[in-house]
């Protein structure tokens, strides 16, 4: 294997054990970050939509911050967890955070540019836009009219939760980029 050549022309060393270990924790951070909020909010304090309240500010942060470490395929996991977790009928919280993480993903290049507070008036949208959502599928798949309560909440809990967990994101995604910028 050839090694690419380095900020001085030499060539650098192979990633070693303990590089390849942080690459992958750092890539890994997003998606285990958001799962163990799930996983947390499912803990019965009596807060309805807490899980997807918190679900949807990590993936709208994530896709537009780095993409890289929420893919598709790691958004479908953690709707589907979504799904079993809250005992929603399966494919609303998948299909809801896919379409949360495509919105963000296409307007990433705008969004990464934009002050706080429209990243946050953006979000606000997304996040009604999935609790209508949730409330249509709900109807849908269950042939009743749903009660609104529960998705208004969670549109409330989840635009609540956005200053406070953008603001840890932020420094998070910041850590990262700086280990990665000081790697050699």
């Amino acid at each position: 294997m050839a090694s690419t050549p380095g900020p001085k022309g030499r060539p650098e060393p192979p990633m070693g054990l303990m590089r390849r270990l942080d690459a992958a924790l750092r890539a890994a951070f997003p998606a285990v970050f958001a799962a163990a909020l799930m996983v947390l909010g499912a803990t019965p304090v009596g807060v309805p939509g807490l899980m997807m309240a918190a679900a949807l500010p990590c993936v709208f942060f994530w896709s537009i911050f780095r993409p890289a470490a929420m893919p598709a395929p790691v958004v479908f996991v953690l709707g589907l967890l979504l799904d079993l977790l809250s005992f929603t009928p399966m494919g609303i919280g998948v299909l809801t955070l896919l379409l949360v993480h495509g919105v963000a993903f296409r307007a990433r290049e705008v969004l990464a540019r934009t002050s706080f507070l429209l990243g946050w008036l953006a979000f606000c949208v997304v996040a009604a836009g999935a609790a209508v959502l949730g409330w249509v599928l709900q109807a849908l798949l269950g042939w009743q009219w749903p009660a609104p309560m529960p998705g208004l909440h969670m549109f409330g809990v989840a635009v609540g939760l956005y200053p406070g967990l953008a603001w840890i994101l932020t420094r998070a995604h910041m850590a990262m980029r700086r280990a990665e910028g000081a790697a050699p």
